[in-house]
């Protein structure tokens, strides 16, 4: 089990928040904005990628970015992340934490977490040892993985466990879950870290109805203990969300507001929804 367990999390290029060192900045909300970016500029051999970026997002809130291939998405949460340093602007987590002059190791330590579309669980682990290795921790690797979970530990991988709706499968193979169960025990897996900002790239491609209508009700779930962001090209999810859309073209904002105002925005018919 041992051997099997650092052999599974050596062949892994994602990095949990246990494996690295605790951020002793405390996040200032007391203005009730969690993320400020400011000016942004990303340029790539003299294309910007990213152009004078201003997006604002608020303790809680439950954003959805979306836009045409190219429109700057991903290259917007390498920014917040610390994977790619802006030309220009500012990018700031709470009053305090200055994301341009951090690593990507503090940022997800000070409570930033990222899920990328394609889902990273240790497919030979039971859905509970998932959670458990996920879970936030100072300590070294070793003695996580051999260390006695304490009752509130427990707790925590319970609650985390009924939020994303697996408890019958707690004890089953990552490897045998669904597509959509895979995505969800991710997402789980940055819960057990007890982040304030999300950020989820396309959570529901190759997803069954069902399995994007569960999706949808998680997200919303967890608006309001965490900040969300999310970008999705499937515009039925984005509407059952029911949050506020940022649309992004050619790096800039072209458009914010309820799913309603922007779908009947010329500018964002134009260049993103045509017919949709």
């Amino acid at each position: 089990m041992m051997g099997t367990t650092l052999h599974s999390m050596a062949d892994r290029t994602h990095v949990y928040n246990f494996m690295i060192p605790k951020v002793t900045d405390e996040l200032d909300l007391r203005h009730g904005t969690i993320l400020y970016l400011e000016g942004i500029t990303v340029s790539f051999d003299g294309f910007k990628a990213i152009n004078d970026l201003n997006l604002y997002i608020d303790t809680g809130e439950l954003r959805c970015i979306i836009g045409p291939n190219g429109a700057g998405k991903t290259t917007m949460m390498d920014v917040i992340t610390g994977k790619t340093r802006p030309d220009e602007g500012s990018c700031w987590f709470g009053q305090r934490m200055n994301l341009l002059r951090m690593s990507e190791a503090e940022i997800a330590e000070a409570g930033i977490g990222r899920k990328f579309q394609k889902p990273t669980v240790f497919e030979k682990h039971s859905v509970f040892e998932n959670l458990e290795l996920a879970m936030a921790s100072n300590k070294k690797v070793f003695p996580t993985l051999v260390a006695k979970l304490s009752g509130e530990q427990r707790d925590h991988i319970n609650e985390v466990v009924e939020t994303i709706g697996l408890e019958q499968q707690l004890y089953t193979e990552a490897g045998y879950l669904s597509h959509g169960q895979k995505q969800w025990l991710e997402i789980g897996m940055l819960l057990m870290q007890r982040p304030k900002l999300l950020l989820v790239d396309e959570p529901v491609a190759g997803m069954t109805h069902q399995e994007m209508d569960k999706t949808a009700e998680l997200l919303k779930t967890l608006a309001g203990n965490q900040s969300v962001i999310v970008v999705e090209h499937d515009m039925d999810f984005v509407r059952s969300l029911d949050s506020p859309v940022t649309v992004l073209h050619q790096g800039s904002v072209l458009a914010e507001g309820s799913m309603e105002v922007v779908q009947n925005d010329q500018r964002v018919i134009d260049v993103y929804l045509g017919g949709d």
